[in-house]
Order: structure tokens, then sequence, then C-alpha cells
């Protein structure tokens, strides 16, 4: 979803009673603007009740019995693109993190995470926003370039899969969590030429949400390790 409704509709999935019953209270508690649809113990369960409920937003764990987080975020996601997966977990690993994002989940959050930060979270997501946070867009970074590859981008940029120059400033600011209307300003151009854009990329990357294409992009050497550049 584009816009914030009045209540952003939530799935809790973790694979700990206590977890989803603890999110459900501080939920309740946080009053208008969140409501707790449902909830599952793991992957498989959660695809049924995301079918099911329609939510706006899904808090993901990663490591549960049976279906993982990975596999069910792949799942929602491929079935439906609008539904915003945040990833809450108690593993702090940089190969999870990046797998998670590749799926298609828009953010990462640990699960000692506070009640400001998760709600924040909550909100960007069901906008629609880009939910790395600087800490985890560093380790994106630190993990990836050791072994960057060579960036697909250049004159020859309107071959398949290869970015334009145009794209790979916008796909920059993308990184530097910039949304359209800001984009545009930035680069004297339309709002529409930013979704325009942003479609081409999405497409040429193999993706469909903007922290999916900033981290292939980042490891396809796209985006700078500079995000002022």
């Amino acid at each position: 979803m584009n816009e914030i409704q009045d209540t952003i509709r939530i799935v809790v999935v973790d694979d700990h009673l206590v977890v989803r019953e603890g999110l459900r209270m501080m939920l309740e508690i946080a009053g208008k603007g969140f409501t707790m649809l449902g909830d599952a113990e793991d992957g498989a369960t959660a695809v049924r009740v995301v079918e099911e409920l329609q939510p706006d937003v899904v808090l993901m764990d990663l490591r549960m019995p049976g279906m993982d987080g990975l596999e069910a975020i792949t799942r929602i996601r491929e079935r439906w693109p609008h539904i915003a997966v945040v990833i809450l977990t108690t593993y702090n690993e940089d190969d999870l993190l990046l797998r998670g994002l590749r799926a298609g989940a828009c953010g990462y959050l640990l699960k000692d995470t506070n009640r400001e930060t998760l709600f924040h979270a909550i909100r960007a997501a069901a906008r629609g926003d880009m939910l790395l946070q600087p800490e985890i867009m560093a380790r994106i970074l630190a993990h990836t370039t050791d072994t960057p590859n060579p960036p697909l981008s250049g004159a020859e940029g309107d071959k398949e899969g290869i970015l334009t120059e145009r794209e790979c400033e916008v796909l920059q600011a993308v990184a530097r969590g910039e949304r359209s209307k800001e984009i545009a300003a930035r680069l004297g151009i339309s709002i529409r030429t930013v979704s325009s854009h942003l479609t081409s990329i999405y497409t040429k990357l193999g993706v469909d949400s903007r922290v999916s294409a900033v981290t292939v992009g980042i490891e396809r050497g796209l985006v700078s390790p500079n995000l002022d550049k």
C-alpha cells in the first residue's frame, strides 16, 4: 500500500507464543493506528493466514520449524507483492539479512528494538518506504565491497539487464532513502518519470521492491559505498 490508512492491519509470524502475544499487547497499547489481524507459528501457516486476512504489513521471524521465514517471505511477495514484510528476528547475521532482503522484505529489525522504532518501521512499511537503517546499509556494503561485481551501466544502458546512467542516479537516491518526490526534485524530472525509472530498474534487476533493488544494486556495484554521491 502506498498511503497509510486509518488503521494498519498486521499479521505476526513467530514460533514463540510469548512473542506473538507480547506484540499483540504492544500493538493494542499503542491504541489507534494498528490492528493485529492474526498470527502464525510457522511459514506455511503464515502463507495461509496472509491469504485469508490480506494484511498491510507482516512481521516475520526467520528461523521457525517447517517452512522458515525466508521461504514464507518469498511466497508471500510472489503472490501478494502489495503486502509489506518486515523481518523481526533474534539473529543478527549478515547472511540472513541479505537473504531476507533479497527475498523481498522491506526491512530488518532485531527483537530487542524499542517500541518507537518498531512502530516507525510498521508505518514506513505500510507507506511503501524503504527501511534500511544506516547501520544495516553499512553492513550490506561491508558484506559486498570485498567482492564487487562490475557495474552494469553506461552508454549501452538500453540492453536488457543494464541500467542507464539516469537509472543508476535514481537507484543511488533510493539507497539514500529518498522518496519519489525528493528524487524528482533533485533530478529535475517528474514523479511519473521517477516511477517509470523504478519500474525499469525492478525489471532489469529482477526485483519487486526498493530494498531488493538497492541490495542487488550494491552487490552488482551499481550503488556507490559513499551514499552522499
